[in-house]
């Protein structure tokens, strides 16, 4: 068959496998516009409007992946048992409840002490809706598209929750400018609700897992990408957390643009390379790992906010692929029938980087100015290399099982 004929057939079968999974996309969208709309304004919520320290702000903000972690493993084995739309059903109900009690903190402002403490289950519970709607989402597109496809899913529903942050970032800052928080609370009580009527008519797929497999099995699977993931994670968590509060204290002025520099960088990476970790694994988290620590270290040495907008985008850009390359490396590890749970095991370890990087850079933040986070994330993100090329030179389990085949198949050949 000519080299071009090949070429318009996978084409054609990449098209088919995006239009199959452009409903889940556009549930993952829409459901990620409540966290896109909080994130440049919580911070300012908490840390302006009610009086709260940094470290506080580093609490409130890393809340929702810190309770993810404890119920990852939860969620990745209701998806799988039960299915991957229900997972996603439940998920978008708890984040109704998740607005309702953003409604309910603002009863309590003249009390700020007992807000914050409404504002912080609030975010818990986005944690564990959160968690049902991604997961749910990834092990629906992962049975879509087969494990073949696995770092061209997980690039496109990031995609899709990085457009929602893209485009959630200036359309909450306007709802605080205009209405405060209340307009934010209001809109993370609602859209989730409206997302529920996208998913209903959507067809379901059967549940994979037959039998409950050891979670520790998993995890043992996973560990290596996932500390890989946790650790390059770092920067993203640093950007997001506190950015906005580094921008109001130069008085620069917008930093909603930031966060949408960030996610644009961060779709336009998924959209144009995100063919390459199914091909090349974590070489591409090596590359990526780079682009992202100077990104860091721009914000960190920033004299203006134009150098600190670069900053911004190389990291966003070098993130982008990170998440993908570690989840390739990640799935081919773990047990077949198990994706939901693995892809829960190991995005535990990213909310373990997220829920603890808020409260310590905020410590950091407090102890030697907010400079300084952006120094101490450049490091860290870099101590995520090693783990990359660790997970070179440790073959997986289809590798480890190829390659015995291929043993015994020679000695057959001898005998």
């Amino acid at each position: 068959m000519p080299n071009h004929t090949l070429k318009a057939a996978s084409a054609t079968a990449q098209a088919s496998i995006l239009v199959s999974l452009l409903p889940i996309i556009g549930v993952v969208f829409v459901a990620y516009l409540v966290i896109g709309l909080a994130l440049p304004v919580l911070p300012l919520h908490v840390h302006e409007g009610l009086g709260h320290s940094t470290f506080i702000v580093g609490i409130v903000a890393g809340s929702q992946f810190e309770i993810a972690v404890f119920t990852r493993a939860w969620t990745g084995y209701y998806a799988d048992s039960r299915g991957a739309k229900h997972a996603v059903v439940v998920g978008l109900l708890v984040a109704v409840l998740s607005g309702l009690c953003y409604l309910l903190s603002l009863l309590f402002l003249n009390r700020p002490a007992l807000s914050v403490t409404i504002l912080l289950l609030g975010r818990m519970l986005l944690g564990v809706g959160e968690n049902f709607i991604i997961t749910g989402a990834l092990s629906w597109g992962l049975a879509l598209g087969g494990t073949q496809n696995t770092g061209k899913v997980m690039s496109w529903v990031g995609t899709a929750l990085y457009a929602a942050f893209a485009i959630g970032a200036p359309i909450g800052t306007a709802l605080y400018a205009s209405n405060g928080f209340a307009a934010i609370a209001l809109a993370a009580t609602l859209i989730p609700l409206v997302t529920l009527f996208l998913v209903a008519p959507q067809r379901a797929i059967a549940p994979s897992l037959k039998a409950r497999p050891s979670f520790a099995k998993v995890i043992g699977a996973v560990w290596l990408p996932g500390v890989g993931l946790a650790i390059s994670g770092v920067g993203f968590g640093a950007v997001t957390t506190f950015l906005v509060l580094l921008f109001a204290k130069h008085g620069w002025g917008q930093a909603w643009l930031a966060i949408t520099l960030l996610s644009i960088a961060f779709i336009v990476g998924r959209v144009f390379f995100g063919h390459l970790p199914d091909k090349s694994g974590v070489k591409v988290a090596l590359v990526c790992i780079l682009i992202e620590a100077v990104g860091q270290a721009l914000i960190w040495l920033a004299p203006q906010p134009a150098l600190a907008f670069v900053g911004v985008t190389l990291t966003g850009l070098g993130y982008s692929l990170v998440y993908p390359s570690f989840g390739v490396e990640a799935l081919r590890r773990a047990p077949v029938d198990s994706r939901g749970m693995a892809m829960g095991a190991f995005t535990s370890f990213l909310d373990l980087s997220l829920g603890l990087t808020g409260p310590a850079l905020g410590l950091v933040a407090s102890g030697v100015g907010l400079d300084s986070v952006f120094l101490a994330s450049t490091l860290i993100v870099m101590c995520s290399l090693a783990i990359a090329a660790r997970l070179l030179f440790v073959p997986s389990t289809l590798e480890k099982a190829v390659g015995a085949t291929h043993e015994n198949l020679n000695d057959n050949v001898v005998e």
